[in-house]
């Protein structure tokens, strides 16, 4: 028989016993056994936090074996820096119904010597923990300068529309959609023409077939823009019938350079559009510049997005009970929630869960295997590791499997010191501990299905028990709706980040990740502060140091973080959508004024 101390050293340390099936069900076995010693471990340390003490003596009983002892002892002081915590092998592959998993596991880290690098462990030898960071749920603010939404207001004249119909085919998930959007709302009023509700184009990726009122409120979006252009559901009869490649009235990304200026538009599809009445573009992403671009029509970009877009009843109210659950169901009659969840902020819900804490931090995890596949990066995972993204890449990317084949491309270690790949979610998790936030820190975690699965997630769920996610907050009945279509659930995603009280993102840019914090940015009110890794700096300080004291690492995440924290006006050619805080989007007041008002 085999010895119990010996058989969760393995799964730990990755060191491998005996092959065949009797191993893999050994396995399953032990990551059941460490699932119930982990949750004793949580349940106990709850329990003594309550009564102020932790007995030393279920503090060395419930530790697996004699080297976690020493490992736990060992890492009071010293924290190994997260070469360790990327230094990942595939410890087993184990069947589940038809389906193969990764279990990934430390070679060097157990769960319980992350615990007390982080200090999360603290009480139970002797020290007292720490408050939390006076700064950790605020945005660094400039005293002199207050910042207020108006893209709302306007100085020009109806669009006639009358140079013809703008057609858009807008290709990727929900938030590079709502980017085309907004940017064919500008084109439109550029060529004075009227723009067709704009089509979603199915992606191999994200594989949801909604349309645009699906998502969005369509009379909302047509009502509310009618002032700036005009906007109708479908081309006239006439035009229907029309082959538009064949008239050359067919657009592709191709044929449009990234962030085109408005001339482009203005030489190159004008003379289109007034020949043939009809351009269709395809594709469409972000195919505007951002500047130079004339101030009216860059504030319309930012009425689109901030205003002109609102999600369907459905979505408002699923993302209410979210919202509300996640604060205890206390109302919160933000502007931001109302303009995200309408007649649905604020609304009190009785069922589910009611102890949570009303103040709650939002997490986009991405680190789903397209953003893994597509960064190029390695992540410990082996040979194993390096075949399945390839696989992918050559199937959903193909122009970067190309590219590999034909081009020397840098090394992934390359990559990730010059701050080119996501964070995992274990680099994640002590940036998070680093910051200051504890234990008990009520979390959403946005994304989509975590590459490496549930073992990836291990150390996240283990520092941080009240972690949630859309999957978890919703009843079954309540998440039925929007199964199978990965925008929408975005689209939730998107509310219940965007109405947190800190918002924390693992990849910059990620298009989720930009559009939240500009929302957060445009309706905040300077009261919602968003985290923004600079990865290249984290790298650095995750990589260089062979050993480092936690309180060094402590000290130097946090300087990196508030370098990236602090908010300032729109720096020129960035986006307006993830940087509205610039005089076309939001008017800037003095705060004494602001006072006097």
């Amino acid at each position: 028989m085999v010895d119990e101390s010996s058989r969760v050293s393995r799964v730990l340390f990755g060191r491998r016993g005996g092959g065949g099936a009797a191993a893999e069900a050994e396995a399953v076995l032990v990551e059941e056994k460490e699932g119930w010693w982990r949750r004793r471990w949580w349940e106990r340390m709850e329990a003594e936090e309550e009564e102020g003490d932790c007995g030393v003596d279920w503090c060395g009983g419930l530790l697996f074996s004699h080297e976690l002892v020493v490992l736990f002892s060992a890492s009071i002081r010293t924290f190994h820096p997260p070469q360790e915590f990327w230094d990942f092998q595939l410890v087993d592959v184990v069947d589940a119904g038809n389906s193969e998993q990764m279990a990934w596991k430390s070679q060097i880290t157990s769960w319980s010597h992350v615990l007390q690098a982080t200090g999360f462990g603290s009480s139970c030898l002797g020290r007292k923990s720490k408050p939390e960071p006076k700064d950790l749920w605020q945005e660094p603010l400039d005293p002199a300068v207050s910042w207020t939404p108006c893209a709302n207001q306007r100085s020009w004249e109806t669009c006639e529309g009358n140079n013809g119909y703008i057609l858009v085919s807008a290709t990727g998930g929900i938030n590079q959609q709502r980017v085309a959007i907004c940017n064919a709302v500008a084109v439109a009023r550029l060529l004075n023409s009227t723009l067709v509700i704009p089509h979603f184009s199915y992606n191999s990726v994200w594989k949801d077939k909604s349309q645009f009122s699906d998502i969005y409120q369509a009379e909302h979006f047509i009502d509310y823009l009618k002032a700036d252009i005009r906007i109708v559901k479908e081309l006239p009869v006439e035009l229907r019938s029309l082959d538009l490649e064949a008239i050359g009235s067919l657009v592709t990304d191709d044929e449009v350079m990234k962030e085109s200026k408005p001339s482009f538009y203005l030489k190159k599809i004008l003379p289109i559009l007034i020949k043939n009445s009809v351009v269709h573009f395809v594709g469409f992403g972000n195919r505007l510049a951002f500047d130079p671009i004339p101030f009216e029509l860059q504030r319309l970009r930012c009425r689109c997005n901030f205003h002109a877009l609102r999600f369907v009843d459905k979505i408002q109210e699923t993302g209410a009970l979210l919202v509300q659950r996640m604060r205890k169901h206390r109302s919160h009659s933000a502007p931001l929630e109302q303009n995200l969840l309408g007649a649905f902020a604020g609304k009190p819900d009785m069922t589910g869960l009611k102890n949570l804490p009303s103040k709650y931090l939002a997490v986009h995890l991405r680190f789903e295997i397209d953003m893994a596949a597509y960064s190029m990066c390695y992540f410990g995972g082996g040979k194993d590791e390096i075949e399945e993204l390839e696989a992918y890449r050559a199937a959903h990317f193909p122009a970067l499997t190309l590219l590999r084949k034909t081009k020397k491309i840098p090394s992934a270690a390359f990559l990730r010191s010059e701050g080119q790949c996501p964070l995992t979610p274990e680099e994640a998790v002590l940036m998070l501990a680093a910051l200051g936030f504890k234990r008990r820190t009520n979390i959403y975690v946005a994304g989509a299905q975590i590459y490496g699965g549930k073992s990836r997630m291990a150390a996240m769920t283990s520092l941080y028990p009240n972690l949630v996610t859309k999957e978890t907050l919703l009843s079954s009945s309540e998440i039925e709706p929007f199964r199978n279509f990965s925008s929408q659930l975005a689209a939730l995603d998107f509310i219940a980040c965007a109405a947190a009280d800190a918002f924390a993102m693992t990849d910059s840019g990620s298009q989720l990740s930009s559009l939240v914090s500009g929302y957060r940015m445009y309706y905040g009110d300077g009261r919602l502060p968003t985290i923004r890794p600079n990865k290249r700096r984290l790298a650095s300080i995750f990589s260089k140091n062979s050993t480092i004291e936690w309180k060094e690492f402590e000290r130097r995440v946090r300087k990196a973080i508030r370098q990236t924290k602090q908010v300032f006006e729109r720096p020129i050619a960035r986006s307006v959508y993830r940087h509205p805080r610039c005089p076309e989007c939001m008017c800037k007041i003095n705060d004494t004024i602001a006072l006097l008002s």
